[in-house]
């Protein structure tokens, strides 16, 4: 008799109960069913720990194989260590920051470009290809040459449900991106959370073109093993062109999607002779879907329906809507999941009553931990009303309708979603700013349909500065427009005008 799962790998030994030999995860032309995965996970759980891995050591795994990243986030979970997925774009400085932030104790790369690099700041380097060979290593023998070696033992507590186990960087108003932390408790309650509103069934087949580097790439993993579901990664050429025949080739039934996805299906689908039938979710996260994609789907796809939702990292979700609500209620965000609240602040922290523009808080067993090491921002954004459960204090503003419906109006900060991606424009001047040549950076976040634009005052060309861009930061957050100027304007207050440099780029021609 199956018990509820009440640590993370309990969710994959659960779905495996239940179904041990479906392929279930699919990358490529390479699959893996929840059984598979479980003995895989736990193999290479007794071979880290064998390695010296212990209660509440961080793993940081950077690699762009999917299923290599699912066995390595178990194992992780079963050693009852801390997990952090990093997009195998992370390089250089931006990998150098996480190895001095998180000091892990294992890393694992599907190169070996950094072996010595992570030696170096004391950490055990594994490629992926040494990872998985854990679990089908031969186990080492006991001393005596009888039976399997048993690992030095754990001589703290047991693995507890309030644990951390997983750190999601995430970019915020620093020049270097921090990492949330979440324990079981906190990914449980929120995947279960999400499920419940999304619907998930068993005989879906989930595409996915985003990688689990990416928070909600990464959930997909959970609310299929919740749903005894199918998922199928896409590659980042999937989401391109291929997309739709991606679709109807895996037979997909939903699409977990950003805006970047749903505007090229939308395209696709109007103008293709064949059609994904089948898919009958698209699901969307990162910025808001535009009228005109939701309505060309709408007509291309016509048993298609949409959940649009809000949420952070730092919450993983906050709001669904219904299925097709947006029909119902224009520009709204959905209703808070289930056993949490959400509510708007003014300047002084007091709730507003429904109708007035504030500062968007949530509360509930979904606002994850706090910041890694980042104490004074944790206190300010988790911030605890008269000692209790802290509130997530989320830096955007929007309203609640009388019927609870959160309508989002923008942020405050300087945080964009670029390509479905959130970014900051403090790190992305940050990493310009370290760019041996430049002088000065700012970044223009994107409007009006535009991408974010990079101007800069510099010594070297425009191409080479993006290019040294890529080794401080990850690719997709280097802006596709960047110009040269003489001189950056400013206001009457020695602050740069922003509404003048965006005419002068757009006067240049190279906007």
């Amino acid at each position: 008799m199956s018990t509820e799962p009440r640590l993370l790998h309990d969710l994959l030994d659960d779905a495996a109960r239940r179904d041990p030999d479906t392929p279930a995860l699919g990358a490529g032309d390479r699959t893996a069913s929840f059984g598979e995965l479980a003995s895989a996970s736990s193999r290479i759980a007794r071979r880290l720990r064998a390695r010296g891995l212990r209660r509440g050591d961080r793993v940081a795994v950077r690699t762009g194989d999917p299923l290599a990243a699912a066995a390595a986030l178990f194992a992780v979970s079963r050693a009852g260590a801390v997990f952090s997925l990093l997009h195998e774009s992370v390089r250089d400085g931006a990998f150098t920051h996480v190895l001095d932030d998180a000091e892990p104790s294992v890393v694992v790369c599907d190169t070996d470009d950094v072996r010595d690099e992570a030696g170096a700041a004391g950490a055990d380097f594994l490629t992926t290809r040494d990872l998985l060979a854990l679990a089908d290593a031969p186990a080492p023998a006991a001393p005596d040459g009888t039976g399997e070696a048993t690992p030095p033992p754990d001589r703290t507590c047991p693995v507890l449900e309030v644990d951390p186990v997983c750190m999601i960087y995430t970019s915020g108003t620093t020049s270097r991106p921090k990492a949330v932390v979440s324990t079981h408790q906190q990914i449980l309650f929120a995947a279960r959370a999400i499920q419940k509103r999304l619907g998930y069934r068993s005989d879906d087949t989930v595409y996915c073109p985003l990688p689990v580097s990416f928070d909600y790439g990464l959930y997909q993993v959970y609310l299929v093993m919740l749903a005894g579901a199918r998922l199928r990664f896409g590659s980042p050429a999937e989401a391109g062109p291929p997309l739709l025949r991606s679709l109807i080739e895996s037979g997909a039934t939903v699409l977990a999607g950003v805006p970047a996805v749903s505007d090229r299906l939308a395209w696709l689908a109007a103008r293709g002779k064949r059609r994904p039938t089948s898919l009958r979710l698209l699901t969307n996260t990162g910025a808001a879907l535009s009228e005109k994609t939701v309505s060309s789907l709408r007509a291309s796809l016509p048993d298609l329906r949409v959940q649009v939702m809000y949420g952070l990292t730092e919450c993983k979700r906050a709001a669904i809507m219904p299925p097709d609500g947006d029909l119902e209620r224009p520009g709204s965000c959905g209703l808070p999941l289930d056993g949490t609240e959400i509510f708007v602040i003014g300047p002084d922290g007091e709730r507003l009553p429904s109708g007035e523009t504030g500062q968007i808080v949530v509360r509930g067993p979904n606002v994850m931990a706090g910041y890694w090491r980042r104490e004074e921002l944790t206190a300010e954004r988790f911030h605890r009303r008269d000692g209790l459960f802290p509130e997530l204090r989320t830096g955007d503003y929007g309203w609640v309708d009388e019927d609870g419906y959160l309508y989002f109006d923008g942020r405050r900060d300087d945080i964009y979603k670029e390509r479905g991606f959130r970014v900051s424009a403090t790190e992305v001047e940050a990493a310009a700013h370290r760019v041996e040549g430049v002088d000065s950076a700012i970044v223009l976040p994107p409007a009006d349909g535009r991408p974010a634009q990079l101007a800069v005052i510099s010594s070297i060309p425009k191409e080479e500065v993006l290019e040294r861009m890529r080794q401080e930061i990850e690719e997709f957050k280097v802006p596709r427009i960047c110009v040269r100027l003489d001189d950056l304007p400013t206001n009457g207050n020695g602050k740069i005008d922003r509404a003048r440099l965006a005419d002068l780029i757009s006067a240049s021609g190279r906007a």
